[in-house]
């Protein structure tokens, strides 16, 4: 007989008690073979299921991301975020809802020269201030912490006694912004904060400007191509994630393990993991300034060097497509110490 055949006319014994009885239903070989289509059925489910998941969802639920983003260490833990005077002068915070269930954490720092008028103002004087004709920059932090971030703290203060208006944004995912952190996430803020500065701003100039991870080129590609912005700064920018994640040092220990950083950069890919800077380079047409540092560890210079090379091939007009390159001392995070910096992004 068949798998559903039985062998005698007695009543079925319980699972329990068949497993204690040598040649009943629940003999081995019976069972096996009578099991063979079954098995074979579940292994391709699971096969085809495990094929039809990115490399994220079958090795890294969520790992992608905290090793690409960071953004879980939420440094300086005990920053008052919504009190940024007790870290920068002349500061006020404010949130904006990029779309739905995201809300976005925001530092707006003044000009120095606008420093004592500013004290007690509330959020509307600081809005009605970006028309001052003081140029504006709209920064973009690496991945980590949060815009209380000390180097962060000191690079603004250091633009804002150069003459500019800061506005520091931390993403959804990073700081007291929610949501969690994706490329076309990011992209979405980015783009969103930009617009609500041109939309208070009037005729001041605005300027993007895009540290490590997030060197803004994929969010210029959503800006339309008829309102380019006003210029842009790259600081330490990498050519793409792949190249990054090739150098990141948080991969550095396990390079050593046979497979694992082509796994790691096989899953950006697939993930869509990308930020395909020299790629998007290609299309742009604003002033763009590039600034890196020699001995900058995290992203290797030779990357900057490259994406400065593509844009130059690609402008038509290659006086807008210009690279400092900062002295060792400045590594990945410190080029607000050099003195001159405010006056070169002039």
């Amino acid at each position: 007989g068949g798998c559903g055949s039985k062998s005698s006319s007695a009543l079925p014994m319980p699972p329990s008690a068949q497993r204690d009885v040598p040649g009943g239903c629940f003999n081995l070989s019976v069972s096996f073979s009578c099991s063979l289509p079954k098995l074979r059925r579940k292994f391709v489910t699971l096969y085809e299921t495990l094929i039809n998941k990115s490399l994220k969802e079958r090795f890294f639920p969520s790992l992608m991301e905290k090793l690409v983003f960071f953004n879980f260490w939420k440094a300086p833990f005990l920053a008052n975020l919504k009190n940024p005077e007790s870290r920068i002068p002349h500061t006020v915070n404010f949130y904006v809802r990029p779309e739905p269930g995201v809300t976005l954490g925001v530092w707006h720092t003044v000009p120095e020269s606008r420093g004592e008028e500013a004290k007690g103002k509330d959020r509307r004087w600081y809005e009605a201030a970006l028309r001052d004709g003081n140029p504006i920059i709209v920064y973009l932090h690496g991945s980590a912490e949060n815009r209380a971030s000390n180097h962060r703290v000191k690079l603004m203060k250091a633009l804002s006694e150069g003459g500019f208006h800061v506005l520091a944004v931390d993403y959804r995912g990073f700081g007291d912004s929610t949501g969690s952190p994706t490329e076309e996430g990011l992209t979405t803020d980015a783009v969103y904060l930009y617009d609500w500065v041109k939309a208070r701003s009037g005729t001041t100039p605005v300027c993007l400007w895009g540290h490590s991870l997030v060197t803004i080129i994929i969010i210029l590609r959503r800006l339309s191509p008829g309102r380019p912005v006003d210029a842009i700064v790259l600081e330490a920018p990498f050519t793409n994630m792949q190249d990054a994640g090739a150098n990141y040092p948080m991969l550095k220990i396990y390079r050593n393990l046979p497979g694992f950083l082509h796994l790691f950069l096989d899953a950006l890919t697939v993930d869509k993991i990308v930020f395909p800077n020299d790629e998007n380079v290609k299309v742009l047409s604003s002033p763009l300034l590039i600034l890196h540092g020699e001995d900058d560890k995290t992203v290797p210079l030779e990357q900057g060097k490259r994406l400065y090379d593509i844009a130059h091939d690609a402008y038509r007009n290659k006086e807008r497509v210009k690279i400092v390159i900062f002295p060792p001392g400045y590594q990945h995070n410190f080029l607000y110490k050099n003195p001159r910096l405010p006056w070169i992004v002039r």
